[in-house]
């Protein structure tokens, strides 16, 4: 897989390029497509994670449903990143998919942070909104502006991050736990905050690569395909911020 300039595997700008430069379109991509789609795969995403989060208070077995999700989503994330003309068909199915994922994790940890952190999943959720609300607003009025070195720099943040947590379940497969990933010590919220600030910055890459596509006249359904760019990147925010807040409830 290419590590894409905008740090998300999803959003490649070499791929927007040469599908853009290599046939004229009749319809090509809009900014408001774009966002219109990725309100529909939320929207598809809620409805799953409302599922399992039910399934998982009503005393359901939900491990087949995190299973699914994880899984599931991987296997569709894959064929739209490298086959992006069916990201119409297969986003939306990525969005119920991992929705069954979210919310039985989700659900998880509202019952086990009942007490330490009540609240932390409207909490994480408001906070990954908001983040995005704010990285867009910084992007809008160029107060953080995607460089090449910026992207850079964020790129290989995020490929560092990756390699890391692959080897840390690798090493977890001999019996070597890295507990700063999962306690909350100062140095495990450090580590949170970090990929925290990463996950956000990815943002304001997607946004350029949103932005570029649509300039360079990029085909229709390359709107569903950075949607369901826009929509990885949120939900590693969003799964960052609820680990980061478990992390901070544990030191209460």
């Amino acid at each position: 897989m290419d590590l894409f300039k905008s740090g998300n595997p999803a959003l490649s700008e070499k791929a927007l390029n040469s599908v853009s430069m290599s046939t004229n379109y009749a319809e090509s991509m809009t900014l408001r497509g774009t966002l219109n789609k990725f309100g529909f795969m939320l929207l598809m995403l809620m409805g799953s994670a409302f599922y399992s989060w039910k399934e998982f208070t009503d005393g359901g077995n939900v491990t087949m449903l995190i299973w699914i999700g994880l899984i599931g989503g991987l296997v569709v994330a894959l064929i739209i990143t490298f086959k992006k003309e069916w990201a119409p068909y297969l986003a939306p199915a990525y969005g119920l998919l991992e929705g069954l994922f979210l919310g039985a994790i989700s659900a998880y940890y509202n019952e086990a942070f009942a007490t330490k952190a009540p609240g932390i999943v409207m909490n994480a959720v408001g906070l990954t909104f908001g983040t995005a609300i704010a990285m867009y607003f910084l992007y809008s009025f160029k107060i953080i502006k995607a460089t090449e070195k910026f992207k850079s720099v964020i790129m290989m943040a995020t490929a560092g991050i990756a390699v890391f947590y692959l080897l840390s379940m690798v090493v977890r497969m001999f019996g070597v736990e890295m507990s700063f990933l999962h306690e909350g010590s100062l140095m495990g919220i450090g580590f949170s905050l970090v990929v925290v600030a990463v996950a956000a910055l990815n943002l304001i890459l997607d946004f350029d690569m949103i932005e570029q596509g649509t300039a360079a006249g990029a085909p229709k359904y390359m709107e569903w395909y950075c949607a369901f760019g826009l929509m990885v990147t949120i939900i590693w925010l969003y799964l960052e911020i609820l680990r980061l807040l478990s992390k901070l409830g544990d030191r209460k």
